[in-house]
């Protein structure tokens, strides 16, 4: 895996630059998840490996099911992608388009661990005290995890802030260790 991310950055740097330049970061960000989804599509993943097709067939088969013409640069981009056999790392392209994007709007993403579901209410007021916390904006996603028994874990990039009562039992036990 790590190597289709190694082959796919240098393709989501370029079209990151130049979305960057054009002020069309939202804009290439709607065009790579479509062509991401396409290319994950199973029917589309065999006509992108079958080596009877030509770079040319699978660049226009994929400009076909864009469902509209190619704008700005995106047929640049699937011709090149198709011409260097690259079509299937557009998923691992569009992904590391957002982290970019995100990295450039100053927006970091957390994820929620809780031991029972929040409501939209405790998630945005929670969301609010991490931003003014970790000083950034967030996007949160929320996972339930029963094992916590109570409280939140929350994890923004490599930081952990552990508030749960299984987090507790584990430093206690550690202490107690020690």
């Amino acid at each position: 895996m790590a190597e289709l991310v190694t082959i796919a950055r240098p393709y989501a740097e370029a079209v990151f630059r130049i979305a960057l330049e054009n002020k069309a970061l939202a804009d290439w960000s709607e065009r790579l998840s479509l062509l991401s989804a396409i290319a994950t599509d199973e029917q589309m993943r065999s006509c992108i490996g079958n080596p009877e097709l030509s770079a040319t067939q699978k660049s226009a088969l994929f400009k076909s099911l864009l469902g509209k013409a190619p704008e700005g640069g995106e047929a640049n981009l699937i011709d090149v992608l198709a011409s260097n056999e690259r079509l299937a790392a557009l998923p691992e392209i569009a992904g590391l388009f957002e982290e970019l994007r995100a990295a450039q709007e100053g927006v970091k993403e957390a994820t929620i661990h809780s031991a029972f579901p929040i409501d939209d209410a405790q998630r945005k007021a929670l969301i609010e005290d991490l931003e003014a916390r970790f000083k950034t904006r967030l996007t949160a996603e929320v996972v339930v995890d029963q094992s916590l028994i109570g409280g939140v874990k929350i994890v923004v990039g490599d930081q952990v802030l552990d508030t749960s009562v299984l987090g507790k039992i584990e430093s206690l036990r550690l202490a107690l260790k020690n």
